[in-house]
């Protein structure tokens, strides 16, 4: 929804994970774990242990951040916390698209369908949010609780220069002042597409909210929060009928704001489909709910407890897993010891 209707017009900046060499990127971790949930799987289902527990969360938390630590990025894992009141009508529609979901991957029959569905019913519940916190305790990386969105924190923290950048799929992170968005940074890789089911290369991006706003020919964040309104967001899924991307850039362009429509005739036309006020919608993005109590440090490995959770309790390979921490221990040394790698963008 908003800026994915704009992407388009919006030119990203392709990249490689070791241009991101000495970034510190705070993770919007819900948005992660369902690319593990319905990218790692096994005969069109997730990865499960012998107790039936879903496990591949924790393969693409461990083995991804593994990598990402060992290209010089400091990672940080930000969770969701409360979602605002007006989101209910875009969670209600997401469940009800689950349960239909659902009914379908019961009558699959082939590998691809169950694939498909089994992508459309991946949902997080609090066991398996719960399970990726303590892998992450375990691998001595940070993590942040977010009070409600976790791309407003990612971007609060983006904004206070505590890391560099947000990392997500979303372009909300845009909305919520991310002065950089890195999209692709936990997918990275020879990956089947979900629809064509073709094999493509997926590299890193990064967009920049400073040459967004240029892009669309814009002025201001508020204004691009303006625009993503009349698209529809999380908190108006439906935006407003029958105002696509060029017209809601148009009028955007033209008066500014949604508060100088107000006296133009699509004025009564918008109205019937915002929720609430534009200043209330507004609010949500420029003034959402944040903390500032957090640290961010990234500590050595506890090899024996990862072992006793991934192995013994989730059925992991032994092997696998003590070389992982052997590579997670190597490359946190490594930055230790380089500490941060300044560039020029780092003033940018």
């Amino acid at each position: 929804m908003g800026l994915a209707e704009l992407r388009e017009l919006i030119e990203p900046e392709e990249t490689d994970l070791k241009a991101l060499a000495g970034r510190e990127i705070a993770i919007d971790a819900f948005n992660a774990m369902y690319q593990f949930l319905t990218t790692i799987m096994k005969d069109g289902r997730p990865l499960m242990d012998s107790r039936g527990r879903i496990t591949s969360h924790l393969n693409g938390l461990l083995y991804r951040t593994v990598n990402l630590v060992e290209e010089g990025i400091k990672p940080v894992y930000v969770f969701d916390g409360e979602p605002p009141n007006l989101k209910r009508e875009t969670l209600e529609r997401r469940r009800e698209r689950k349960e239909e979901a659902m009914e379908k991957l019961k009558r699959a029959r082939t590998k691809e369908e169950r694939e498909k569905y089994a992508r459309q019913v991946a949902r997080l519940d609090e066991s398996l949010v719960e399970d990726a916190k303590r892998l992450l305790d375990l691998m001595g990386i940070p993590w942040v609780q977010a009070p409600s969105e976790g791309e407003a924190q990612c971007a609060y923290m983006a904004r206070c220069g505590d890391v560099w950048a947000a990392g997500s799929q979303d372009y909300d992170s845009m909305l919520f002042g991310s002065p950089r968005l890195v999209r692709n940074i936990t997918i990275v890789g020879k990956r089947r597409h979900p629809h064509t089911g073709e094999i493509v290369e997926v590299k890193p991006e990064i967009i920049r909210l400073e040459d967004v706003l240029k892009q669309l020919g814009l002025e201001s964040r508020e204004q691009l929060v303006d625009l993503a309104i009349l698209l529809g967001t999380d908190y108006n899924p439906d935006g407003v009928p029958g105002i696509g991307p060029k017209r809601a850039l148009q009028l955007i362009r033209k008066y500014g704001s949604l508060d100088e429509l107000k006296d133009t005739d699509i004025w009564p036309k918008i109205e019937r489909h915002l929720p609430v006020e534009p200043e209330e919608l507004r609010r949500l993005f420029l003034e959402p709910e944040v903390i500032d109590d957090y640290e961010l440090n990234w500590d050595e490995p506890d090899e024996e407890r990862l072992v006793k959770f991934l192995v013994e309790e989730r059925d992991f390979s032994e092997d696998r897993v003590r070389r992982a921490v052997e590579r997670l221990k190597e490359a946190l040394q490594e930055l230790r010891k380089g500490g941060r790698q300044e560039t020029l963008d780092t003033f940018l």
